[in-house]
């Protein structure tokens, strides 16, 4: 049993979006449709993007927007660094400054913030690694955005992530490849983590806006002529496995794999409404 468990863990949280790269690269970086996508939303007479051109588009859906993954991720911070006050400043041999802190209602901020010192750690880890993931692949394979290339005006040749990616070194100028603005979105996913750690009956919801969210930042810079659609793709991907690999190493798998709480409870209600015999 605990074998199938794990099996199933794994292929559902590594399987599923291993398999998705694969669809994702022999669809679109391996044909036209991301360019048959985009030419949907540009105009070959002036030659541009209309929507790249509307100011309150573009502070919507690109500069407001950055807000949710950004104090999200200012939240973890400042939660992390309170985790540490219980412990270095000894509050229980402390009571005046205990007692003051219970009264001005700040004691039970501490005690959260030290509880779940682990949880606010992990997003702070997830966060920084997925976008130091993005920025690394960026640098890495040097992909112009649309905008920028021949194919819609601008002065470099199209290519695919794949002609340009070098390991070590720094591979040119281009910087379109995975999508950032989408990658903000999907390091969401870290929260969905965090509520599979203590089976939130709510979790899969949670994963779904966050893969959501990482979508529609990713389609409204495709709509501009900042992104292909499958930068958007390939961002839910790196950021996943980011997510994911950071989270086996801080709560472990066991803890990762266990049932929501929801079912966890309707097995629970169902023993105790079954009649007597």
């Amino acid at each position: 049993m605990q074998t199938a468990s794990r099996s199933r863990f794994y292929w559902m949280n590594f399987g599923i979006p291993l398999a998705c790269a694969v669809v994702v690269f022999l669809m679109f970086d391996l044909t036209k449709i991301d360019i048959a996508f985009n030419d949907l939303f540009y105009d070959p007479v002036t030659k541009s993007f209309p929507l790249d051109h509307v100011h309150l588009f573009e502070k919507i859906t690109h500069k407001w927007a950055r807000i949710i993954p950004n104090w999200t991720g200012e939240l973890a911070v400042i939660g992390a660094v309170l985790s540490f006050f219980w412990t270095v400043f000894r509050m229980d041999k402390h009571p005046k400054l205990r007692a003051f802190l219970e009264k001005i209602k700040v004691a039970p901020v501490l005690r959260f913030a030290h509880r779940h010192r682990r949880d606010f750690l992990y997003v702070v880890f997830a966060f920084s690694i997925s976008t130091g993931l993005i920025h690394y692949l960026k640098g890495h394979t040097s992909v112009y955005c649309p905008i920028e290339t021949t194919q819609y005006g601008g002065k470099i040749e199209h290519k695919e992530w794949y002609e340009n990616f070098d390991l070590l070194k720094v591979a040119g100028d281009g910087r379109c490849w995975p999508g950032g603005h989408a990658s903000g979105g999907f390091t969401m996913l870290a929260l969905y983590f965090v509520a599979r750690r203590y089976r939130w009956r709510y979790s899969k919801a949670l994963m779904y806006g966050s893969l959501g969210l990482g979508f529609v930042y990713g389609t409204t810079r495709v709509l501009q002529g900042w992104h292909y659609m499958s930068h958007t793709f390939w961002a839910g991907i790196v950021v996943w496995l980011a997510c994911l690999l950071t989270a086996l190493a801080f709560y472990g798998r066991a803890r990762l794999e266990a049932p929501v709480l929801q079912r966890h409870e309707k097995a629970v209600s169902g023993v105790q409404t079954q009649p007597a015999v």
